[in-house]
Formats: structure tokens, sequence, C-alpha cells
């Protein structure tokens, strides 16, 4: 259901760029309100890229990267 965008060569450790695939991208929305209530804010990618972006600056704990990897999980699995 998600993507990553960037090459694995040329990705960031601070910024987490991923998409929706094609056929899931008018659950986009939806994905980011159910992210809202597991405390995920702020993951909405730029405005002319679209998709997602997850900072991890301000030495956010493992345990907030963990936190979005079983959001997305749980969405999958409900769609």
């Amino acid at each position: 259901m998600f993507v990553g965008t960037v090459e694995p060569e040329d990705r960031s450790i601070m910024n987490v760029c991923f998409v929706m695939k094609p056929e899931y991208t008018e659950l986009e929305k939806d994905f980011i309100d159910f992210a809202s209530t597991k405390g995920i804010v702020g993951i909405k990618g730029h405005r002319s890229v679209g998709g997602f972006r997850a900072s991890l600056y301000n030495a956010l704990p493992i345990e907030s990267v963990k936190v979005l990897v079983d959001a997305m999980n749980e969405f999958e699995k409900k769609h």
C-alpha cells in the first residue's frame, strides 16, 4: 500500500518520504486522519509533490518510528 519515493542510496536519515500505490491514492486523506488518531501529525507531503513525509528531527526516539510503522500496518490491514 505504501512505497518509498527515493532511491536507497539517496535516502535521508532525517526525512522519510513515501506515497500510496496508485490504486490507494484516494485513501491519502483517510490515512492522514487515521494517523492523527495515533498522535502522528504533520506527515502530509509537500504541496507540489504530494504523498507523505515523516520528519525525524529533534532526536525523535525509535519508539516514535515504531508508532508510525504500526499505524501504517494497521491502516493497510483495514483497507
